[in-house]
């Protein structure tokens, strides 16, 4: 019994250590726990960042930018995808299902592994844990099929019942004026935006006389960003030859094959009455101008299709009175529903007229021409007018766009002429 006696008090010992054990356990779970809910916090922070500004980017037409921002804005909140060990991750990706679905919204994803501190004591698997958090973020933007880049004065002018239509795209004009858009005698104007430069725009005294604008066109104005398309590359050509139509002898223009380039010093179609074939491939204008007339029976040229055309010097397209044109740019659709010949670095693009170059590009009244292209002219004035019932699909670039007389005209987005933003890009879940 005395041996007994003497051990008495050991049965506390080994409770108070398994005691101590277990709290240093709790303790060592509370700590990694907060760890990794710190750790969490701040992911959804970093989250939320490159959400908006990745979305920003996207509304503004720098579609290709958002992984680059998104990277760099996740960085500033701790979370750095250029470390050499344990590397964070960024995911960008568009919502597919649930409220925010489309293009317009950007999904993040934020993720890093997070090493433990006393976890891995008790399960080697949990040495390293990863922590992630997402974010959707969106805002609408408006692509511009209508940039007009001249940066006084009115810009765009539309009388006597012209009509624009810029098809699931928008209008945006460079002016720093109050007059740079006027719309008047019954003109109308439709599109899903309209961006002005100019803050003291006023559409009350600029839209008047029976002149409108549609309900559903969202304007913007005091922009910030103007529209500034990049224009294509110089084509490689050489030596010019003569025009070789302006007399009534039919005839064919272009190059071989739809792959090469010609340069002509001017190229008149449809003179006389001849009827001019125009082959695809790639027309350079040096001197003259690029003139249409009005053909043989009502037709100005055969083939048209795949074609681009770069005006140099003083070079500039007419189309006249009475012309009847049938021009597709490369890749684009013929109005028979067939494919155009592609012409490389310029499909999409009829004509572009060089930057500089200020003479004035004209389509008259009375065309009824079928053009499925963009029409390029950052320098100089377009007008479109006087009964013109055309067909024209693309994007516009010009100094400024003079509508009248009842001419109309469809604009669509089928080169990249920038993009508007409407609405401020947010957080939605």
């Amino acid at each position: 019994m005395k041996l007994y006696k003497d051990q008495s008090g050991q049965t506390l010992v080994v409770v108070a250590a398994f005691m101590g054990l277990l709290a240093l356990g709790f303790l060592a779970i509370a700590i990694d726990t907060g760890t990794l809910f710190r750790q969490k916090r701040m992911a959804q922070a970093a989250a939320d960042a490159a959400a908006v500004a990745a979305a920003a980017e996207v509304v503004s037409g720098n579609s290709g930018n958002e992984q680059t921002v998104a990277n760099a804005v996740a960085k500033l909140n701790g979370f750095d995808t250029t470390l050499a060990a344990n590397p964070a991750i960024v995911t960008l990706s568009t919502p597919t299902s649930g409220n925010f679905v489309g293009s317009a919204y950007v999904k993040v994803t934020v993720s890093r592994p997070i090493k433990t501190f006393f976890l891995a004591a008790f399960s080697p698997s949990k040495s390293t844990m990863v922590v992630a958090a997402s974010a959707t973020a969106g805002g609408q933007g408006s692509k511009t099929c209508v940039c007009l880049e001249g940066g006084t004065g009115q810009t765009l002018n539309m009388s006597n019942g012209a009509k624009l239509t810029a098809s699931g795209c928008g209008v945006v004009s460079n002016s720093s004026s109050s007059n740079a858009i006027g719309i008047v005698g019954g003109s109308t104007l439709s599109g899903q935006s309209l961006g002005t430069v100019s803050s003291s725009w006023n559409n009350a005294s600029n839209i008047n006389n029976g002149g409108s604008i549609s309900s559903s066109m969202l304007v913007v104005q005091g922009i910030v960003s103007s529209c500034a398309p990049v224009m294509p590359p110089v084509p490689t050509y050489s030596a010019c030859v003569a025009d070789p139509g302006g007399s009534s002898d039919s005839f064919t223009a272009g190059p071989s094959d739809p792959s090469g380039v010609i340069c002509y010093k001017s190229l008149t179609v449809g003179a006389n009455g001849s009827l001019s074939t125009l082959n695809p491939g790639i027309y350079v204008i040096k001197s003259g101008n690029l003139h249409f007339e009005s053909g043989s029976g009502g037709v100005s040229n055969l083939g048209g299709n795949g074609v681009f055309f770069y005006l140099l010097g003083n070079s500039t397209l007419i189309i006249d009175n009475g012309a009847n044109v049938n021009l597709v740019a490369g890749g684009n659709t013929t109005s028979t529903s067939a494919t155009s010949p592609t012409v490389g670095v310029y499909n999409g693009i009829l004509v572009y007229q060089a930057s500089g170059n200020s003479t004035t590009m004209s389509v008259q009244g009375g065309s009824t021409a079928y053009m499925n292209g963009a029409i390029y002219a950052p320098s100089a004035p377009l007008t479109f007018g006087n009964g013109s019932t055309s067909t024209f699909m693309g994007g516009i670039v010009a100094s400024t766009l003079t509508m009248n007389g009842g001419g109309t005209l469809t604009a669509t987005t089928g080169t990249d002429e920038g993009s508007l933003a409407i609405t401020s890009p947010k957080l939605v879940q």
